[in-house]
C-alpha cells in the first residue's frame, strides 16, 4: 500500500493514544513525566541516570529532536493520551540501522504500565515504518531481563533473531546482553500490526494513512 502523501508521519492517532513529533512546548509535561519515572526507568534506559534535567535543558533537547525530525535524520515521538493532556511515554522510529530499516524504542509512564500501551504504540509505528517509510525491516532491541519490553515484539509477530552478548555498558561499568527482534517486509502482511487502527498525518496535517 502506498501512502496518500509522502511521509514522514508527524502525527498518529490510535484508539487510546496520540503519537506525535515532539514540540518544544511539550517541555513542562515531558519533564514532569520523566522526573516521576527516573527510578522506574534506570534499570533499562541508561539516559535516566542523567536525569533530572532543568526545564531549559528539556526545551533545548526538544528543539534538537524536532530539528532532527524535520531534517529526516531521526524520528522521535511523544506518546500522549487521546486529549493530549498528559505525556504517557516516548517512542521513536530511529534511523541508526540505515536507510532501509527502522529501530523502534519505547518507554511508558509507570502509572500506565501493563495496559498494552507500548504494544499499541510500537504496532502503530511498525505500520508507519512499512507503509509510509517503505523500509525493508523493523527492529526492536531490549534487555533480556526486561520481560515486559520483550513481550511487545513477541505479541506483534517479530522474530527473535539473536541475543547479543555484552553489547551495552551499564552506568556501573558492567555489560548487558541485548535481544534483537526483527520483522521483515516479506512477513509484515501476516503480522497483527497490519490490523492496528491508526490514522497518520504529515507535516501539513494531510492524511497519510
Amino acid at each position: 500500500m502506498s501512502p496518500l502523501y509522502p511521509g514522514p508521519a508527524y502525527r498518529i492517532s490510535t484508539p487510546r493514544l496520540v503519537i506525535r513529533c515532539w514540540e518544544p512546548a511539550d517541555a513542562p509535561r515531558l519533564k514532569e513525566a520523566v522526573d516521576a519515572n527516573i527510578e522506574y526507568l534506570k534499570p533499562w534506559l541508561y539516559w535516566a541516570y542523567q536525569e533530572p534535567t532543568t526545564l531549559q535543558q528539556r526545551i533545548d533537547w526538544l528543539r534538537r529532536a524536532r530539528g532532527r525530525f524535520d531534517m529526516g535524520s531521526d524520528f522521535g515521538y511523544g506518546i500522549f493520551d487521546a486529549r493530549e493532556q498528559r505525556v504517557l511515554g516516548g517512542t521513536g522510529l530511529h534511523t541508526r540501522l540505515g536507510e532501509t530499516a527502522r529501530e523502534i524504542g519505547y518507554w511508558i509512564h509507570k502509572d500506565f504500565a501493563n495496559q498494552g500501551l507500548a504494544t499499541e504504540a510500537a504496532g502503530s509505528l511498525t505500520r508507519v515504518a512499512f507503509e509510509v517509510d517503505g523500509v525493508h525491516r523493523v527492529e526492536i532491541h531490549c534487555d533480556p531481563a526486561n520481560h515486559a519490553s520483550a513481550a511487545v515484539p513477541r505479541k506483534l509477530g517479530f522474530r527473535l533473531e539473536a541475543t547479543l552478548g555484552e553489547r551495552l555498558q551499564k552506568p556501573d561499568g558492567s555489560w548487558r546482553d541485548t535481544m534483537v527482534w526483527t520483522l521483515f517486509a516479506g512477513n509484515y502482511a501476516n503480522s497483527i500490526c497490519t490490523k492496528m487502527e491508526i490514522t497518520a498525518y504529515d507535516a501539513a496535517n494531510r492524511l497519510i494513512l
